[in-house]
């Protein structure tokens, strides 16, 4: 598990910080097409001392490179102290990003016989399923990450420009839940940037999407990769309300 100490965490976010204004710089060290390889060992440090609903995500920069630092929370949503901090570095992917996205659905069938045993009533009802947060559905999530990859420099070009940098993310706060998939035998989360539009603050922020991968097993120690898609994870600036 790769993690920095307080020093050099300092030093990551104060760089990160500090080419928040410069589009040059960040064109140079975000390809859109680069994401981010969580281990399982970092996730479980994450879940073994995170107190709040929340995690936090800190954006960094160290050996020319992005990076995202893995920060736990308080029960009052601050930042613990720690010893260490795990970090993962933006990179290419080594193979396909495949999503998987599994419904089920439950057939209720209905059947009344009468005294005789005769037959008087057969009807089905199909009941759909009811996706609450986190988990969002894999299409959005396929265009958020292809916006990002699309269109994650024209969003950076208008911020650096118009807005110094200002309004730039130093940081995502995201649900603990993403660390907390249901299916055992949790190997690796990728997380990528991406894009969705705002409600709220009427234009596009920035988000990242956690994917979920695993070892299958039961199926004699091959790899089923099945993976459960997150969101919701939310940027700060603007959203830094913890």
């Amino acid at each position: 598990m790769t993690t920095f100490n307080q020093e050099q965490y300092n030093l990551a976010v104060e760089g990160w910080m500090n080419s928040c204004g410069s589009y040059s710089t960040i064109q140079s060290l975000i390809p859109t097409n680069y994401v981010f390889n969580l281990s399982a060992d970092q996730i479980d440090w994450v879940k073994e001392r995170n107190k709040c609903n929340d995690f936090c995500v800190d954006m960094g920069i160290y050996n020319d490179q992005v990076i995202i630092i893995l920060s736990p929370l308080n029960s009052d949503g601050q930042k613990m102290p720690v010893d260490e901090y795990p970090y993962s570095e933006l990179k290419e992917l080594q193979q396909d990003l495949r999503l998987v996205e599994t419904e089920e659905y439950t057939l209720v069938k209905n059947a009344v016989l009468s005294k005789d045993l005769r037959t008087i009533d057969d009807d089905s009802d199909m009941y759909f399923p009811v996706s609450n947060k986190p988990i969002m559905e894999q299409d959005k999530a396929i265009e958020a990450i292809e916006m990002w990859r699309n269109e994650g420099m024209t969003w950076f070009y208008r911020e650096c420009t118009e807005f110094q940098g200002a309004r730039v993310f130093r940081k995502f706060y995201v649900p603990s839940e993403n660390l907390s998939p249901p299916k055992p035998g949790l190997t690796n989360i990728i997380c990528s940037f991406g894009l969705k539009f705002s409600d709220v603050y009427q234009r596009v922020l920035p988000t990242l999407i956690f994917i979920s991968f695993y070892a299958d097993l039961e199926n004699t120690g091959s790899i089923q990769t099945i993976s459960n898609t997150y969101d919701w994870s939310q940027p700060c600036p603007p959203i830094c309300n913890i």
